[in-house]
């Protein structure tokens, strides 16, 4: 009895190693297949992003462009020490778009509010009167969503003041560059009747 027993115990000993040895091989394998697909895909998404620039007009490129030289050569002057920037990626953000008479200004955060790209129409070279006008609240809407895209933007919630003609174009750039809305809330101040109107202009 005693031999059959120790019989059976060398040959689990020797079965034991057997087994252990397979799985390590077929991870090793996937693993090995695995990484050159996430560097094909991520050579494949890249284009997608510069398509986005593209669609800006050529005028408004030229200005942004001249713009980055501009800081570049302030930035060479000044030695002054900045603080590390510390990438951070999120989804899901917040919009905040001001209306006026006279401009349109479109600032994205995260949802601790920390501005992670804005734009306003003296960005995009627009002057005098067509600072207001739509067609400039859609260029400034684009160009803050795809500074944001490169933090991971998806969805966003927006959050609008003023009675300015651009609010209505703003949101529907921002709807239009495959970021999603989840949300629009009008932050515009309402006076309870408080201060007393100007007498009407006599013309």
């Amino acid at each position: 009895m005693t031999k059959d027993i120790d019989e059976k115990i060398e040959e689990t000993k020797e079965e034991k190693p057997q087994k252990t040895e397979k799985p390590k091989d077929v991870g090793v394998r996937k693993e090995e297949k695995k990484q050159p697909e996430a560097i094909e895909a991520s050579e494949e998404e890249m284009p997608k992003k510069n398509d986005m620039a593209d669609e800006l007009p050529d005028d408004v490129k030229k200005r942004l462009e001249k713009r980055q030289a501009d800081r570049a050569k302030s930035g060479a002057k000044s030695k002054k020490k900045k603080k590390k920037k510390v990438d951070k990626k999120f989804s899901l953000g917040k919009a905040y778009i001001k209306a006026t008479y006279n401009n349109t200004i479109v600032s994205i955060t995260d949802n601790n509010g920390n501005v992670v790209s804005w734009a306003s129409a003296g960005i995009a070279g627009f002057k005098g009167p067509k600072k207001s006008t739509p067609y400039a609240a859609q260029i400034i809407a684009r160009i803050a969503v795809d500074r944001a895209k490169e933090f991971g933007l998806e969805e966003v919630h927006i959050f609008v003041k003023g009675v300015g003609t651009g609010r209505e174009a703003a949101i529907r750039s921002i709807n239009a560059n495959g970021i999603n809305i989840k949300s629009i809330k009008d932050l515009t101040p309402m006076p309870h009747n408080g201060c007393r109107a100007r007498k009407p202009r006599r013309v």
